[in-house]
């Protein structure tokens, strides 16, 4: 019996598919919608002032927060990988006793290294009180003075200063 060459046949080609327009009015609410969406806003007249959360204002703390964030990581990072550094190429050095104890400078690097990240901890907090706190009350304060109708305080050199 000889073998055909041909492929099987194509099915027909089908139209792309479109979605139905809804059977209701646009206005008609489904089951889980309790009230109807809000109408947008108009946008704000070109001379009105800009908005308490000004993009420079947010920018700033946005930096002030990302470089604190760095640095207490960097800090603690940063001590670790130095004793893990010295563990894995300098075991002469490590394994060196300070003291008659028996105690050696790799057994007293590694304990304290509860100690610097307390240290770090406790500097993210001071820092944090000093430059991030003062611009989020800063702006904080501008946007209730906003809504109230009156000019807001300016805090970003922080408190007492």
């Amino acid at each position: 019996m000889p073998q055909h060459s041909q492929p099987p046949p194509r099915p027909p080609r089908q139209p792309p598919h479109r979605p139905a327009q809804p059977p209701y009015p646009g206005d008609y609410l489904m089951p889980w919608q309790s009230s109807p969406p809000p109408p947008i806003a108009p946008a704000p007249a070109p001379g009105r002032a800009p908005a308490p959360g000004h993009h420079s204002d947010l920018r700033r703390l946005r930096t002030a927060y990302r470089l604190l964030r760095r640095v207490s990581a960097l800090t603690a990072l940063g001590y670790f990988t130095l004793f893990l550094l010295l563990s894995g190429y300098a075991p002469a050095l490590m394994t060196r006793p300070v003291g008659d104890g028996g105690l050696t400078t790799g057994l007293l690097l590694g304990l304290c290294q509860l100690p610097v990240t307390l240290a770090a901890i406790a500097v993210y907090e001071w820092t944090a009180r000093r430059t991030v706190d003062p611009l989020s009350a800063g702006l904080r304060d501008r946007a209730g003075h906003a809504k109230a109708g009156a000019p807001a305080p300016d805090r970003r050199k922080g408190p007492g200063r």
